[in-house]
């Protein structure tokens, strides 16, 4: 369980971004992205307002926008206590716009969007929630997909159907291979456990295994990871695997009824 008193993980240098991977509540992250030129600074997500007010004024940082992936409470609860701080705009799905306390900006993938003077796409992906958006940064290679995929698993499909999910992970799956992927929560342990029980052969799932135990063993988080490194592990990206058609018994079957039922077996896990 993550100490929202703790200091998040060290400030990583990405391009143009000082970016902050912060712990909040049991086990989400926000994400704090900081343009040292503009001296702007974003959230993704908003689970614990004073989580991220202590971040932001440890590095005194101000937060001018707030990026919301989906409605729910643990990506929202910190809103109105950060815009009424701040100031901050607050970006969000246009078709949540209704469930999203304090929402200055619905948006849709035909919205055109920035932080910094770096272009956001927003992309649909519904499954999770019927109006989730993931944010897709081109220029800097950083998607920030919420609740739809995390490292080696997804999202529960909680309000919309398996066929949409999968519609909505295959748009992330088609960005480029070395965007790196900050997501939702921190739920790779027990992602992986039930990856290895789906495709065991999997040689490069049995090392980033290792590589994530050692990881959660020092404390340390599994994220961000990247778009080739999931391909190659995460079995909601790999219902073309013949492994795990195999295992599952639906060798002929589409890619989305295969995913279909890896989602139906990790409910049960």
């Amino acid at each position: 369980m993550f100490d929202t008193g703790v200091e998040p993980y060290q400030t990583l240098n990405m391009g143009a971004f000082e970016i902050v991977l912060l712990p909040c509540l049991a086990d989400n992250y926000s994400v704090l992205l900081h343009d040292p030129a503009s001296s702007e600074t974003a959230a993704i997500d908003a689970p614990h307002a004073a989580t991220i007010r202590a971040a932001l004024d440890a590095r005194n940082w101000r937060l001018n926008h707030l990026f919301i992936t989906h409605h729910h409470t643990d990506h929202t609860a910190g809103i109105a206590e950060l815009k009424g701080h701040y100031g901050s705009s607050v970006t969000g799905p246009e078709a949540e716009a209704d469930r999203i306390p304090g929402l200055t900006r619905g948006v849709t993938e035909a919205t055109r969007l920035e932080f910094a003077g770096h272009p956001i796409r927003a992309l649909e992906t519904p499954g999770h929630t019927l109006g989730h958006v993931t944010y897709y940064m081109p220029e800097d290679g950083l998607v920030f997909t919420g609740d739809t995929l995390f490292s080696l698993g997804c999202g529960r499909i909680f309000e919309g159907d398996p066929r949409m999910m999968w519609t909505s992970i295959s748009k992330i799956a088609a960005l480029p291979g070395d965007t790196r992927i900050y997501c939702g929560h921190e739920y790779t342990l027990g992602n992986a456990r039930f990856a290895m029980n789906v495709e065991p052969e999997n040689d490069a799932l049995k090392a980033r295994v290792a590589e994530v135990q050692a990881l959660r063993a020092a404390g340390e988080p599994t994220v961000p990871t990247t778009l080739d490194l999931e391909k190659a592990t995460n079995p909601f990206l790999r219902p073309d695997s013949r492994m795990i058609r195999a295992r599952l018994g639906l060798g002929g079957a589409p890619d989305w009824e295969v995913f279909a039922r890896l989602r139906q077996l990790k409910n049960k896990a």
